[in-house]
């Protein structure tokens, strides 16, 4: 981590103290959290969207089905992360309640894009309030509305954006860099999982191994895991 001029450490103490550059220093770490996240990628693909995650499995004997990075919000919605797993089951269990206070008040399914926005809402107002933190993990949503198929990312600082293909955690860098040179809008998901098995590949190295990744996909037909 970049050692801070002694001038700008007193800046990081609290969340709602702006450093003499304008920056919010406990989001940039928040961010930097994310960084060091295992890696996870959504694929936009023609007929439907591909998430897959690294669970990053350091201890052998643990049962790899009891970890999972991909999860269920909504009969149309899935969502995956990198950064702080607990912060990312507080954040999901969030959203699983406002989608069904949503559809129990409006009789309908709540659209993907509001979804995101109640995230990114909360997690803004978790960098404007005294006595707590931001939440130390990016979002991947995808899912299905009436609008079509989308695929989402939060940020710690609140703000959120829409893409065709995003990689996000360590080594997202080079994966990004690799899914610009290699994604192709008309992708259908099995190109795409070859795809991202291919990234991962490159990415991970010698640390490779299929058993770290977990899969799912959202199309019409709904949410399901998918065998690697």
């Amino acid at each position: 981590m970049q050692i801070l001029p002694q001038q700008v450490m007193g800046y990081d103490r609290a969340i709602t103290v702006f450093s003499p550059d304008g920056r919010l220093l406990q989001v940039e770490y928040a961010e930097k959290a994310v960084g060091k996240g295992a890696m996870t990628m959504g694929i936009l693909c023609k007929d439907g969207i591909l998430l897959i995650a690294d669970r990053r499995l350091l201890d052998k004997l643990i049962v790899p089905e009891s970890v999972t990075k991909i999860m269920q919000i909504d009969d149309h919605i899935i969502a995956t992360f990198s950064g702080f797993t607990s912060d990312a089951r507080v954040l999901i269990k969030k959203c699983r309640v406002f989608a069904k206070q949503h559809e129990l008040t409006y009789g309908e399914k709540i659209d993907v894009e509001g979804l995101v926005r109640y995230v990114a809402d909360l997690a803004q107002a978790f960098t404007q309030y005294a006595g707590i933190r931001p939440f130390g993990i990016s979002l991947l949503v995808a899912g299905i509305d009436k609008k079509g198929l989308h695929l989402f990312v939060t940020e710690p600082s609140g703000v959120y954006s829409k893409y065709y293909a995003k990689a996000i955690g360590m080594g997202s860098t080079e994966a990004n860099l690799l899914l610009e040179k290699k994604y192709k809008r008309d992708l259908k998901i099995a190109d795409a999982l070859k795809l991202a098995i291919s990234i991962y590949k490159e990415v991970l190295g010698k640390e490779f191994d299929i058993n770290r990744l977990e899969g799912m996909v959202i199309d019409h037909k709904g949410a399901r895991k998918i065998k690697l």
